[in-house]
């Protein structure tokens, strides 16, 4: 074994470590790779670069473009619909016309997008046909994987692996070559589920058991009414004439207020600005446990108890300053994004930005060089920060700085936890009322007055008295929120809060959103879109709370509330797929047939031989735009860019892996254990193992890596390639074990309530029985 080789195969398992843990985003692994084969010498820099102007690259993203101009101008959607209307009221017929219709359109269409432009479709079609959309949603995604198989244009492993086919001087495979394999696997896929595979399939979802009904929201799936409340404004509250976005009711207690009611009207959806008046009842949603802590405190001013604040900060309260450093990554972030807290129990009192004092607003302080951060907190633990290169000069702060330059005997309250002192630490610490009113609880009072430095996790018993540092300001809006009346009155239906114009709704993260990986807050949701999400359902759990805070995933679903035309709104924007086809509506229909016609017209050219799969894809794009089927704005948006990336990055291992001769080394190991088996066992032992690889890696760069071990064990046992290649395809797009290694399986798994073992108990059989139709069907159409 050469040194090449050695450098081959850790690269390679490096790369299948990383794929399987996901500790990096499999583009990335891609591109390390890559650069990792190119600075090591192993192949030259015009062959590393080579993926990027690869014609099955060009063609996978030319085909990206292609299907969104059929989905613009609404074919797909056409033939959707009309097939699942034919099915009747019975579950098995409609479970087989859905993944008849997706795999057909997949055949021409990227799998990803049908599943998109069907999931509305089905949703709409499960809540009037009393069916759990987790019984259908499933068969979806598997019904246009299936259907990806049938065509070369199908699917992206089938492109790379007919280009792998043509670069090592085998014919490549032609546009309909796979279309027996394909279409006898689709066939059986589809009788397997409607007959069998279906019962494997989990009845729990994020639409509701209860109402069915075409447009009704499924509250009771994300369990909103245990989670709802009528809060009564006293007649003298403080909260009376101040907006709902004053009141910090949703910033400082994370209490979503779904409608006001006021004398014999109810205001639904009352936005930030609606005004708060005396007696009236507000219907929240959230978490009470904030609000219930609240009410058992009660915040003094220190005068008032007769104690001298100055006095009190001589005391050793563990109050330091540290310069953020010239090299500190803290730099340009806001302080609420740092982890001070939370990881090591640090308070930030004060930001002190050449002479001048920010004591207030401090979460959304933006972090400069050399600010000098007023920090309380134990000082091993401002050390750790300085050894990070966060921070440095850490210095003790005298009393008399504490008052004269930072004032903070002017921000002191005294406050007495009265009962239930186990929701302090969860309110202040958890909760948003720390950073909606800039609470921080800096010192506690022993039984003889002494007063002790405080950090989270410190044991509050009740009647505890606490040192916290505040805004004085605030202490009405404070006062006003802990007289809100907890209503024991029966709180009115969730349904109740809807009505022709006001609406809850379902949303999917789209599988290219450019918001993935953020938070509500970060994108401003309900500023931006004005809605409010209520729940989030995420890998067969409901979340309610602290919502703000939470990196959106793709797949999961959003239950949002707002007016009908926001929901439109947030239903035409690329980042959201809404389940439900309110007004969902292609926006060039009239372009439907010349769409069609410029497919079709693309196509009979590379069937007859005339020009390259790769030159008429981007003909057809150019076409497309030309006739007003689609933007250019809207092809650079439909683009994968990541599964572009992916496969631009790992060809150059293919490449590699055949030069250096990992390869051969590879193809002996699989002809050596399956070989034992005759050229057909050689054959299920490569479809075998592509198959369980599936479960982790992506299958444009299973392809990738599989080909050339596919090629190099039929040279060696002289079994026709294209046999072998053959098998690599159907293995590596069957995607059925996994919801990580295929968009189309995440982007149901919120709408459907899956979780991963969902995946595996239906996955396995369906996988099991593609593979036993494509090994007899392949000595049929492919014979060794």
């Amino acid at each position: 074994m050469t040194t090449e080789i050695i450098l081959v195969f850790s690269i390679l398992g490096i790369a299948l470590l990383l794929f399987f843990t996901g500790w990096f985003r499999m583009d990335i692994v891609a591109l390390l790779v890559l650069a990792s084969l190119a600075f090591t010498g192993i192949i030259a820099p015009h062959e590393a670069l080579a993926g990027f102007s690869n014609p099955a690259v060009v063609t996978v993203w030319a085909m990206f473009i292609l299907s969104a101009a059929l989905y613009q101008t609404g074919v797909a959607r056409i033939i959707g619909r009309q097939v699942l209307y034919l099915a009747g009221r019975g579950e098995g017929r409609l479970t087989a016309l859905i993944m008849l219709s997706s795999g057909v359109m997949s055949a021409f269409m990227n799998n990803v997008g049908v599943v998109a432009l069907m999931l509305p479709v089905v949703m709409d079609m499960a809540r009037a046909k009393n069916i759990s959309p987790s019984r259908l949603l499933l068969p979806l995604a598997f019904g246009s994987m299936l259907g990806g198989l049938t065509t070369l244009i199908g699917t992206p492993p089938n492109l790379l692996i007919s280009y792998a086919l043509e670069d090592s001087g085998h014919r490549p495979f032609m546009l309909f070559d796979y279309t027996p394999i394909g279409v006898g696997a689709l066939l059986a896929g589809v009788v397997f589920m409607a007959l069998i595979g279906r019962h494997f399939l989990p009845r729990h979802d994020a639409i509701s058991e209860t109402k069915k009904l075409t447009g009704v929201i499924p509250a009771e799936s994300y369990d909103l009414q245990k989670r709802t409340f009528l809060l009564k404004v006293k007649p003298t509250s403080s909260l009376a004439g101040k907006t709902l976005k004053e009141s910090r009711l949703r910033a400082g207690l994370g209490l979503n207020v779904m409608a006001i009611i006021r004398s014999k009207t109810t205001l639904l959806d009352p936005g930030p600005n609606t005004i708060i008046q005396s007696n009236d009842k507000l219907h929240v949603q959230g978490n009470i446990d904030a609000l219930k802590a609240m009410q058992h405190w009660q915040l003094i001013i220190p005068s008032e108890l007769n104690m001298d604040i100055r006095a009190l900060l001589t005391q050793d309260l563990q109050i330091f300053e540290a310069t953020v450093a010239g090299k500190s990554t803290l730099a340009g972030i806001r302080l609420q994004d740092t982890d001070f807290r939370k990881r090591l129990g640090l308070n930030v009192l004060a930001v002190n930005r050449s002479g001048q004092i920010m004591r207030s607003g401090l979460q959304e302080v933006i972090l400069n060089h050399n600010d000098i951060l007023l920090l309380q907190g134990p000082h091993e633990r401002l050390d750790i920060l300085e050894k990070e290169g966060m921070i440095d000069n850490i210095i003790k702060t005298p009393p008399d700085k504490l008052i004269k330059t930072y004032k903070l005997d002017e921000v002191l309250f005294v406050m007495d936890v009265s009962d239930d002192a186990r929701l302090f630490e969860r309110a202040i610490a958890e909760s948003q009322i720390g950073s909606a009113f800039g609470l921080t609880a800096i010192g506690i009072f022993q039984q003889d007055n002494k007063l002790m430095p405080y950090s989270p996790g410190t044991t509050i018993e009740k009647n505890d008295r606490l040192l916290v540092k505040g805004n004085i300001d605030d202490l009405p809006l404070l006062i006003g929120l802990q007289e809100l009346e907890l209503m024991d009155k029966t709180v009115p239906e969730i349904q109740s809060l809807e009505s022709d114009d006001i609406q809850m709704a379902e949303v999917v993260l789209a599988p290219r959103s450019l918001l993935a990986g953020k938070t509500l807050r970060e994108i401003n949701f309900r500023q931006k879109y004005g809605l409010t999400v209520l729940a989030i359902w995420r890998e067969g759990q409901v979340h309610r709370i602290n919502l703000h805070n939470m990196p959106l995933r793709v797949g999961e679903a959003l239950l949002i509330y707002g007016k009908r035309d926001k929901l439109e709104l947030i239903d035409s924007e690329p980042d959201f797929i809404l389940l439900t086809e309110m007004a969902r509506q292609p926006t060039r229909t009239g372009k439907a047939l010349t769409s069609v016609i410029v497919m079709i017209g693309i196509l009979i050219p590379v069937l007859l031989g005339f020009v390259p799969l790769a030159i008429a894809a981007v003909a057809g794009i150019a076409l497309m735009v030309l006739t007003g089927c689609l933007k250019m704005e809207e092809a650079y948006r439909a683009i994968e860019w990541r599964a572009v990336f992916l496969i631009a990055g790992m060809i150059p291992l293919g490449t590699a892996m055949q030069q250096t001769g990992a390869a051969s080394l590879l193809a002996s190991g699989v002809v050596n254990v399956f070989g034992y088996f005759g050229p057909w066992g050689v054959i299920a032992g490569l479809y075998l193992l592509t198959s369980i690889f599936t479960i982790a890696i992506h299958p444009a760069a299973l392809v990738v890596i599989m080909s050339p071990i596919a090629l190099e064990a039929s040279a060696s046992f002289g079994i026709s390639p294209h046999t072998a290649m053959m098998a690599i395809a159907i293995a590596a797009a069957a995607v059925f074990m996994s919801p990580v290694s295929h968009a189309a399986n995440l982007l149901v798994m919120g709408p459907g309530g899956y979780r991963f073992i969902d995946y595996i108990k239906i996955g396995v059989p369906l996988t099991l029985v593609v593979m036993v139709v494509a090994m007899l069907l392949l000595p049929v159409f492919w014979p060794l």
